[in-house]
């Protein structure tokens, strides 16, 4: 069994969907210049209120990925 370092970075994805848009948002855009991501942790949540309805979804979270062997 291999030990593996990880790297952890912040990233804050939106979405006018829902949180969970915002998640994969977040993670899409990470995947295009990092690699071996294996997990996130959503550390914040937040929104965008208008006219008494919720107009913009958004979470602050960290993700891992493995460094290179």
């Amino acid at each position: 069994m291999a030990n593996h370092v990880y790297k952890i970075i912040q990233v804050a994805g939106s979405s006018p969907l829902s949180l969970e848009d915002a998640i994969q948002n977040a993670i899409a855009k990470a995947s295009e210049t990092l690699h071996n991501l294996d997990w996130f942790e959503v550390k914040e949540t937040r929104g965008q209120i208008v006219n008494a309805k919720v107009a913009h979804y958004q979470v602050v979270m960290n993700i891992g990925f493995r460094l290179d062997e």
